[in-house]
């Protein structure tokens, strides 16, 4: 399979906001029942600078939301990690996701489509269509797909989950299309505030005026797959 320039040329943009200035989520991403479609790309940027190393809101509030965790063998659908530079030893924390990418390698390896790109840039899973094969679990250089393999109860309406699928952050697809915000960034809101929510590609949103204020990164910004996750101050 290729990966060659047209399908890699995407890097990680260049972002900020203005000094001194809060990162919140901003309104509600879109008016319930509108059309899902290319002209809007969800996209996080996280201030890691606002992310506190003991703060566990945005998990809390995904595991609540999403219903994940009840099992041992339960990936954690969004996780707290310690990054540190070598060589300054400077330590940083933060969250990790599906980065919902606009290259998405678990989409390129599923062998039955059931690892698909919405038109809003939101990375899901049909789990219909799901056999179980893992390649997306593997193809995933974020560790962020997950494969289920106890029974699952207590399942949300919203989030059908199942023995035998593989599974991901969803950015609370189920919210957005009711016109509300990621269960995340809500929770993070009221806790450290380092989570900004928007449209990418309006160049109107709070995060896109972000993004062309400061410098920002993706991860893994070498495999150039333009993730709709960024991170200021990593």
């Amino acid at each position: 399979m290729s990966h060659g320039p047209t399908r890699r040329r995407l890097l990680a943009a260049a972002i900020t906001v203005a000094p001194g200035l809060l990162l919140v989520a901003e309104a509600a991403p879109r008016a319930p029942g509108s059309p899902v479609t290319a002209h809007t790309r969800w996209g996080l940027l996280i201030d890691v600078a606002r992310c506190n190393a003991g703060c566990t809101a945005c998990v809390d509030g995904c595991r609540h939301e999403q219903g994940w965790g009840g099992a041992a063998s339960d990936g954690p659908w969004i996780r707290k990690i310690e990054a540190t530079e070598r060589q300054t030893n400077r330590s940083v924390s933060l969250p990790v996701m599906c980065q919902h990418c606009a290259e998405p390698p678990c989409v390129e390896v599923c062998p039955t489509g059931a690892s698909l790109r919405r038109a809003d840039g939101i990375v899901l899973v049909d789990r219909h269509r799901c056999i179980g094969c893992r390649y997306c679990v593997m193809a995933c250089p974020f560790d962020a797909r997950f494969f289920v393999d106890t029974e699952v109860h207590d399942q949300r309406p919203y989030t059908p989950r199942g023995k035998g699928t593989a599974e991901g952050c969803t950015l609370c697809v189920h919210r957005l299309d009711a016109g509300r915000l990621p269960a995340c960034v809500e929770a993070c809101a009221s806790a450290g505030g380092a989570m900004l929510f928007g449209d990418l590609i309006d160049p109107t949103s709070e995060i896109s005026q972000a993004l062309r204020a400061r410098a920002s990164t993706a991860l893994r910004a070498e495999l150039g797959l333009a993730s709709a996750i960024r991170y200021q101050g990593l």
